[in-house]
């Protein structure tokens, strides 16, 4: 069987592009979700609190073969496996209520992406909405956000059935009920076993790290903000980095949370919303998104509920993946067009170095800034999983392996070229230790790292002379201080200097 051939699914009598209130009286009508005290639509989503990543593949073919950097990440899997299981998700679903919203991925008219997605889920059905620009054919009942298209044709179509489970032992390619899986060739994802909805997004973000790279347009894992001149900065940086903490400056425009692309025009989002941790949220640690997350509007996931529907950020008995979809305009300094058309001006990569060692700002030649975007580093800390009991060095290639496609260096060359022909300045910033390692060090002020984001924004720190640091051979501004000056021990500061380049060099 191969995918040409296999039935279509009928999509006459699916709900089309319902709006927001809509998606919200099936989903609690159906019992999909809850409703939170002041308004935002509650679901739980089982035993998948998190993404899947063992459960991705995407379709070996002549296509993919030798563009894909196959490996644990970027599992293959036969055209004949994709055929067969497609057909039995389109059955399953040809006997659903389904939904489908019709959208847009990428804020550049002329490079974006439209995806359908096609769902037995109403609640996952206003997730998507909320993440990406959604298409609307009549104008009279416009919609933030939404967009006016007479014909639209999706590009790719997203098949979500949450609620089917496949055989593992009929279909001996997977490695349990649930699948993702991505045909590059028939444009299309298949996702059936996890109610997360996190899975919906991340995989329109695959999809654009496979198609704009050949469009020689670079995307980035990556939050992104903007004066009122437009002057763009970028910010690189894994999980508990402080990308989205640093990047929501109130004296500057959110561009967006977490997927970009650069091109020769400028810097655009790729969404059309935000998708938050919720996790500790409070109104005075992060209040735009605490107060985002308490409207109408808002999908929230994994997060316990009280009795008088109140919502509880600090209760880990679900999980500490507790999540928050909105539109990006339930943050008040966001920017209403999600495309700065110039060219960047900083590139900021957040490490969270527990081992204390990197400066707490180092400037970073072309070269430099390949190179640590392709390591991707940071470093986790005693507590943050069972077993780590001591500072864990933590390398995510391009800071998003698991949604990169092709190999990290087509993503390192690209960025590496874009920086140099748009001269930007560069920046490697340590949101970790200093002073010693975790456990003797100090973790770094958040007041020291927001007053280092501000010198890099208002250009004072690129006017600095630099030193070069003799060990890590970094070139730091002359107004910071060297990171071994703060450490009581000298020589454990050199040698755990050299721990740390011995790992970098066996990632390289």
């Amino acid at each position: 069987m191969t995918t040409s051939n296999i039935q279509e699914l009928s999509l006459k009598t699916a709900k089309k592009n319902l709006k927001t209130a809509q998606l919200y009286e099936d989903a609690l009508k159906s019992g999909q979700a809850q409703l939170s005290d002041k308004g935002a639509l509650v679901t739980y989503t089982g035993k998948k609190t998190g993404r899947s990543a063992n459960d991705k593949f995407i379709v070996k073919d002549s296509l993919t073969e030798g563009l894909v950097d196959w490996g644990k990440i970027n599992k293959p899997i036969s055209e004949e496996a994709y055929a067969s299981l497609k057909a039995e998700l389109i059955t399953y679903l040809s006997e659903k209520h389904l939904y489908t919203q019709d959208t847009i991925a990428g804020a550049d008219p002329k490079t974006c992406v439209y995806v359908q997605v096609i769902t037995e889920s109403a609640f996952h059905a206003l997730f998507i909405r909320n993440m990406l620009s959604a298409v609307n054919t009549n104008s009279a009942l416009l919609s933030y956000g939404e967009e006016i298209i007479e014909n639209y044709e999706p590009e790719y179509k997203i098949y979500h059935a949450p609620n089917y489970e496949a055989d593992p032992k009929k279909h001996p390619e997977l490695n349990s009920g649930t699948f993702i899986l991505v045909n590059y060739s028939s444009r299309e994802v298949l996702i059936a076993g996890t109610q997360y909805a996190g899975e919906v997004k991340k995989s329109v973000f695959g999809v654009l790290n496979f198609i704009y790279p050949q469009k020689g347009i670079m995307p980035m894992h990556c939050s992104a903000n903007t004066n009122q001149q437009g002057e763009v900065s970028i910010f690189f940086g894994l999980s508990g980095t402080g990308k989205t903490t640093l990047s929501a400056d109130p004296e500057r425009l959110l561009i967006g949370d977490d997927e970009h692309g650069w091109s020769d025009e400028g810097v655009f989002n790729f969404e059309d919303g935000c998708y938050a941790k919720s996790i500790g949220l409070t109104a005075k640690t992060e209040p735009e998104i605490y107060h985002a997350s308490r409207r109408f509007g808002a999908t929230i996931e994994n997060v316990k509920m009280n009795e008088d529907r109140s919502l509880d950020y600090f209760d880990k008995s679900i999980t500490e993946n507790g999540r928050i979809s909105y539109p990006i305009y339930f943050i008040p300094n966001s920017k209403f067009d999600r495309f700065v058309r110039k060219q960047p001006k900083n590139l900021i990569m957040l490490t969270c170095d527990a081992f204390g060692v990197l400066p707490a700002v180092s400037k970073l030649s072309p070269e430099e800034a390949s190179e640590h975007f392709r390591l991707g580093y940071t470093a986790k800390i005693p507590g943050t999983e069972m077993g780590i009991v001591e500072p864990e060095a933590v390398f995510s290639a391009c800071f998003g392996a698991p949604f990169m496609p092709l190999p990290a260096k087509v993503y390192g060359d690209l960025l590496k070229d874009r920086i140099a022909k748009a001269k930007v300045n560069c920046w490697l910033v340590n949101t970790g230790w200093a002073g010693g390692a975790y456990g003797v060090g100090k973790r770094m002020a958040i007041s020291l790292t927001r007053s280092i984001i501000h010198g890099i924004n208002s250009g004072s720190l690129a006017k600095e002379k630099t030193i070069k640091h003799p060990i890590l051979g970094l070139e730091v501004p002359e107004s910071i201080e060297m990171p071994e000056e703060s450490w009581k021990d000298a020589e454990a500061y050199k040698a755990t200097a050299q721990k740390l380049l011995g790992l970098f060099a066996e990632r390289k």
